[in-house]
């Protein structure tokens, strides 16, 4: 019979050693949708300014080509800005799917570790019982 005590700061500190993985995951899942809402709004924005801008051109514009050139400056000022955020969106996808695969390999290593730690326990274990098995065996054959 063994004679070990409770110890509840051991039980939390396996459960947080072994949730710690999911944690980080999940702080970096929030990151991306933080970085995902702030993309938006700012596409949002150059999409207002776009119509306002448009709306101007309309009212300040004397004929129909003069407002047909501002259209064509604006839509193409519009374009290259779209085109630096689905740039900027590509980079944050990488970015987030890189640290995500880096916690997944940290995880992964830890729990090999853990592992590896835990079979060389088991193997100790094993062997001082063998090892307490046979000096009980010796003992009863001598006496």
């Amino acid at each position: 019979m063994t004679d070990q005590q409770f110890d509840p700061q051991s039980i939390f500190e396996t459960y947080r050693s072994a949730f710690a993985p999911v944690h980080q995951a999940q702080q970096e899942g929030m990151k991306a949708i933080e970085r995902f809402g702030r993309y938006r709004y700012a596409v949002a924005g150059e999409y207002l300014e776009w119509s306002l801008a448009l709306a101007k051109a309309l009212l300040s514009a004397q004929t129909p080509v003069e407002f047909a050139v501002k259209q064509v400056e604006l839509g193409t000022a519009l374009s290259e800005k779209l085109c630096a955020r689905a740039q900027e969106w590509v980079t944050s996808a990488t970015d987030t799917s890189n640290r995500i695969t880096e916690v997944a390999n940290e995880a992964a290593a830890a729990f090999v570790d853990a592992a590896k730690a835990d079979a060389a326990k088991m193997a100790e274990s094993a062997k001082a019982a063998e090892t307490s098995k046979l000096t009980e065996v010796t003992k009863k054959k001598a006496g």
